[in-house]
């Protein structure tokens, strides 16, 4: 499983033209599924979003010591397969690390559902949709999660 997880002003998604998910200050996830991933994945990732240090004290921007369930803040997650293209061998990308659609959407709900159990507030996309993100990221702070599988 990969996360790319931003710190964020606002977010938000639309689809077809119509904002579908919306979100404050907080965390914008795009989350791709691989091929291999369970459930140990998912809480891992779940405890990794809700928990990193990633806000600063009022007082002190240079020492981030806060985490999204401290602040209260918002998520908006959203499925990205493309997180496994694999770029290395000829022009196109090869998607042969992804999950199968069905199997990526039952977990990317069960992601989404964990998260959804802090009590913040957390908006989606819509799974396998062609969607507009707007990212209004905050520091600029990206960063990637990985937790593979192990066969």
């Amino acid at each position: 499983m990969r996360i790319i997880i931003q710190r964020v002003t606002e977010s938000q998604v639309t689809v077809n033209g119509e904002v579908i998910g919306k979100i404050g200050k907080g965390l914008n996830l795009l989350v791709g599924i691989a091929v291999n991933d369970t459930l140990n994945e998912i809480n891992w990732m779940v405890r990794k979003c809700l928990e990193l240090r990633l806000f600063a004290e009022e007082d002190n921007e240079e020492k981030w010591t806060k985490s999204v369930q401290d602040i209260q803040g918002e998520l908006l997650v959203i499925s990205q397969f493309t997180l496994y293209g694999d770029c290395r061998k000829g022009r196109r990308p090869s998607f042969s690390n992804s999950a199968a659609p069905d199997e990526a959407e039952k977990l990317y709900n069960l992601f989404v559902d964990e998260l959804k159990k802090s009590g913040l507030k957390v908006e989606t996309g819509i799974f396998g949709a062609m969607m507009d993100v707007s990212i209004n990221n905050d520091g600029p702070v990206t960063l990637l999660l990985q937790k593979e599988a192990i066969n």
